[in-house]
């Protein structure tokens, strides 16, 4: 079959078994455009930036476990993915960036739109190419999809002269990749998942710690077969919320800096620590030095270079997360733990940092507990960056698997609305909640038009607190009360907004309306908004100052001075 590049990548998507893409045409990608209506199979998003195109592909990915695709011109269409790109490079998510370039003969001569995007991208992609011959685009996707998915997921980045997507060659789609150098260890050693078992059965306080790894391989039935068999207690890391079930009696929520203060000071307590598919960032272990002194270390991870990278390990198993768990799980001496479970929840007891603070305002916390109680747990969630995010992280309990979705390692602002679009996309069955600060949904709102225009669902809630909260609150606790460049004095009216864009908008300013407004949200059949005005000032607790230990942490206000506490 002889067909132009054009025709050859849309071949190759189809394929992949790719059904929708998020991008922005341009000249240098125009050959491609020109080609997708030969292709109806391939349904086509049209984003309003492309940075949202790359964010709404990178959500698709989340939300349904495939690749996700997004398509940009050279120059500043091809920059514009980059945030997107070290969003989902950072998460280990699997993304295909396709970008135009320049025509061969004008590369490296400065010509309009040129910019050398595989050199920019090299540290924020898995993989990327410059594909010079048309005759190498079949093979090219091929490999670039299989990279992306395979081992520890990541985005690829494809590069494609305007001439190599005119020009013709004969399309052959290759069965299988073999690449040199590229074989993901799966199964964990035998040796270690026993000597991980013993160490599971002697250990008198052990822990896990369950990450984002669990939700990529899809682990969830494996994790709650170990920690119910072992009588582990589970602590899940930001982006781990939703790998095991917050109703369970042994899960403890978030740990590290906003995490819960009984699961730090559990950490720090614990002889054992089962690490599953996470990194041990800085956010989750403070000050290394302190961090976990007593426990060994079992650290299970797809990705070899993560092992030992940052905390000693004492039983390292390489391999996927759900092989390894089953494995481990058949290994392991049914328990019961009694003792260290009573321990936790005296814990839990001392140090209530799942506590709601009584107040006659409108605390942030009330309202994600408030959509909490009204999709009963079963909504799919996605957040923005700062303290939105961790009380959602906090105050909703997820019941159903991969359920989270939030940019963690890079911490991208911005990321809630077109996230939501693609993971909306990805799964029309689901509820879908964007919980946006007031700062981020400014950054990439534009989306709204997009979502209106694909009749997405999406629901919105609008933490508007008028500040950058959780910029303020380090200026507040840790500078003095100095505050610059925080405050957003002139936000605009986002109920207004909402209706301009055709979305169905409410305001709450009190804790009497929430949840009729959020009942309404949902009953809508389109997306709706929900502008809360939340109380500025309120601060995420705990808090652990940066670069001290996870014991060292705010655990709240003061209850004197800021309200008595309630569960």
């Amino acid at each position: 079959m002889h067909l132009t590049g054009a025709q050859i990548v849309c071949e190759s998507l189809m394929r992949e078994g790719i059904e929708v893409m998020f991008g922005l045409p341009g000249g240098a990608i125009l050959p491609l455009y020109q080609a997708m209506p030969e292709y109806p199979q391939l349904k086509h998003i049209l984003v309003r930036h492309e940075q949202n195109a790359a964010h709404a592909a990178d959500g698709y990915a989340r939300a349904s476990g495939k690749v996700g695709v997004c398509i940009a011109t050279s120059g500043p269409g091809a920059t514009n993915l980059v945030t997107g790109l070290a969003t989902a490079m950072m998460d280990s998510i699997p993304v295909i960036a396709i970008t135009g370039q320049v025509p061969r003969g004008a590369i490296g001569k400065d010509a309009f739109q040129e910019t050398d995007i595989t050199g920019i991208t090299l540290p924020i992609t898995k993989h990327n190419y410059l594909v010079m011959h048309t005759a190498d685009l079949a093979g090219t996707i091929k490999e670039a999809f299989h990279i992306a998915r395979t081992g520890r997921p990541g985005p690829v980045l494809i590069d494609i002269p305007r001439d190599v997507l005119t020009e013709s060659a004969d399309f052959v789609y290759p069965d299988n990749v073999t690449l040199k150098g590229y074989k993901p260890t799966m199964d964990g050693n035998g040796l270690q998942i026993k000597l991980a078992a013993k160490l599971i059965a002697d250990a008198k306080r052990p822990l896990i710690l369950a990450g984002h790894g669990v939700i990529i391989a899809n682990a969830f039935d494996e994790l709650r077969e170990l920690a119910e068999t072992a009588q582990v207690p589970v602590i899940t890391t930001l982006l781990g919320i939703s790998s095991f079930p917050e109703d369970h009696v042994l899960s403890m929520g978030m740990p590290g800096m906003h995490g819960m203060a009984y699961n730090n000071i559990a950490i720090d307590r614990s002889d054992l620590l089962i690490a599953v598919g996470m990194r041990f960032d800085d956010r989750v272990t403070g000050r290394l030095s302190t961090f976990a002194p007593h426990a060994k270390v079992i650290h299970i991870d797809v990705d070899p270079a993560e092992v030992g990278k940052s905390v000693h390990v004492t039983v390292p198993i390489v391999g996927d997360a759900k092989r390894v768990l089953h494995a481990l799980a058949n290994e392991v001496t049914p328990a019961t733990r009694l003792e260290w479970l009573q321990e936790i929840d005296e814990l839990r007891l001392e140090h209530p940092s799942d506590r709601l603070r009584e107040s006659d305002k409108l605390l942030p916390q009330y309202v994600l507990k408030e959509i909490s109680d009204v999709t009963n747990g079963n909504a799919i969630v996605v957040t923005g960056v700062g303290q939105h995010q961790m009380w959602a992280a906090q105050a909703y309990t997820f019941r159903e698997p991969n359920s989270f979705i939030t940019s963690g390692g890079l911490g991208t602002m911005g990321f809630e609305v077109p996230a939501a679009m693609g993971a909306q996309v990805a799964r029309p069955d689901k509820t879908v909640w964007s919980i946006a600060g007031d700062g981020g949904f400014q950054m990439t709102m534009s989306e709204l038009a997009t979502i209106v225009e694909h009749q997405l669902p999406v629901k919105f809630a609008l933490i508007n607190n008028g500040y950058l909260g959780l910029v303020r609150q380090l200026q507040d606790l840790f500078e003095g009360g100095k505050r610059v460049s925080v405050e957003y004095s002139h936000n605009p009216d986002f109920v207004a907004l909402a209706e301009a864009f055709g979305i169905r908008a409410f305001r709450v300013t009190e804790k009497g309306q929430m949840r009729g407004a959020i009942l309404e949200a949902m009953a809508h059949e389109g997306p709706a908004l929900i502008d809360f005005r939340v109380e500025p000032e309120e601060n995420v607790y705990p808090h652990v100052p940066a670069g001290e230990g996870v014991t060292e942490m705010l655990e709240g206000p003061r209850p004197e001075t800021e309200g008595a506490w309630k569960r």
